[in-house]
């Protein structure tokens, strides 16, 4: 399944908070809380219903959705997980973006966070702060969590994933690079700074996390290639070494980390302006897309 939350234009322009519960479905978004289907109304309620909710949701799209079907152009998709309880990056997962900056690889995952008030679906413009120069871009396969662990076992940890989605780890970086100490997690964390999209593609949707191919574009122009085979810490390290820490709960989602070609280390420099467009594509999810404003 590909499940989404989003708005209608009935909703009104100005609406907030975290939309309808839907799935995709060709060209068009069953509204999966209508029609007597016993689902619950919003992404955040389903998740917190576990496995359960999925297996519910998925025999209403099999019996042919008995919610309402709104065309695909006529909504507005916000992040499938509007507002995660947290939002945990892995900084320097990849081993070419390690090299790219300098650096050597992590010989334990180096975590930052992203403030849920940074999260924004695919279509929304990002407003680059008038005060931030560097702007950058970050293509990363996410983890949403499904269902709650403390202390889980790496052999056990994908039977706690609900699905994956598309972030783009938006990053003010002379704050992360240029002040000391670094200050990343704001660096991180601005309005508009954390897009995710268009949907939460489920567990059952990949052969394997494990070889899971990621692009990102820049006007048009492939500048993010790789899969993540390429990953030094792979999804189910991320979650049991994660979870020996703090408890992860449905809905909270996990960075995985991002590819070489960021713009910070190209030569020169290419960092995000007005105009600007930035595209992430991973097969099984879609496509994310974001205007720089």
């Amino acid at each position: 399944m590909r499940l989404v939350s989003f708005l209608v234009p009935a909703d009104g322009a100005a609406a907030t908070g975290e939309g309808r519960l839907g799935a995709l479905a060709e060209n068009a978004v069953v509204d999966l809380a209508q029609g007597g289907s016993g689902l619950p109304a919003t992404m955040a309620e389903l998740l917190a219903l576990g496995p359960a909710g999925l297996a519910l949701a998925r025999s209403v799209l099999e019996a042919g959705g008995r919610g309402r079907r709104h065309a695909l152009s006529t909504v507005r998709l916000l992040a499938p997980v509007p507002r995660p309880g947290k939002i945990l990056g892995v900084g320097r997962n990849y081993g070419a973006h390690a090299a790219e900056g300098g650096l050597a690889a992590q010989e334990k995952p180096r975590v930052f966070v992203k403030l849920s008030s940074a999260v924004i679906g695919t279509g929304t413009p990002i407003r680059k702060p008038r005060a931030v120069s560097k702007l950058d871009y970050e293509t990363e396969l996410a983890v949403v969590i499904g269902s709650e662990g403390r202390d889980i076992a790496e052999a056990d940890a994908l039977a706690h994933v609900a699905g994956y989605t598309i972030l783009n780890d938006v990053s003010a970086r002379e704050l992360q690079f240029d002040v000391s100490p670094p200050q990343t997690s704001f660096a991180k964390s601005m309005d508009g700074f954390c897009p995710m999209g268009p949907c939460l593609a489920t567990a059952d949707e990949f052969a394997d996390v494990a070889d899971v191919p990621l692009r990102g574009f820049l006007n048009g122009e492939e500048v993010q290639h790789a899969t993540t085979k390429e990953l030094i810490f792979p999804v189910p390290v991320l979650i049991a070494y994660l979870s020996r820490y703090l408890t992860l709960l449905p809905g909270d989602v996990i960075a995985t980390g991002t590819p070489a070609g960021v713009g910070a280390f190209r030569k020169p420099p290419r960092y995000l302006a007005p105009g600007d467009v930035v595209r992430m594509e991973v097969p099984g999810i879609g496509t994310l897309e974001n205007a720089i404003i």
